[in-house]
């Protein structure tokens, strides 16, 4: 199994409830696919630098697994056919990379984080 990272931009209109059920739908997917499913890092509602579909907001969700290709695959298919998904991206990370979201990322070149 290979790690992959997954971002979902969903259609920043829709309410909390139908995004989270989308997400757990996606990991359903997944899962039923024999995959070891990783962090979810929800960032939320942002603003895009270009308008996308007819709309300048969307909602934004990352989440992590260890799946085959061919999991992915049809995760892929799924998003692509999802009137809610203004955009997504599957990419493929590396074995260091994979479970590191939100606060537990390391500075760059192994230097510590400055102390107050």
């Amino acid at each position: 199994m290979r790690p992959y990272e997954v971002m979902v931009i969903f259609d920043a209109d829709l309410d909390t409830e139908t995004i989270q059920a989308a997400v757990q739908a996606q990991r359903d997917l997944l899962r039923s696919r024999g995959a070891e499913l990783g962090p979810v890092d929800v960032w939320g509602r942002r603003r895009f630098a270009y308008e996308l579909k007819h709309r300048w907001e969307g909602y934004y969700v990352v989440h992590q697994a260890r799946a085959e290709p061919a999991a992915m695959d049809e995760l892929h298919r799924m998003l692509s056919l999802s009137d809610d998904v203004l955009r997504h991206k599957v990419l493929r990370i590396p074995e260091h990379v994979y479970g590191r979201l939100g606060g537990d990322r390391p500075e760059p070149d192994g230097a510590s984080a400055p102390t107050a």
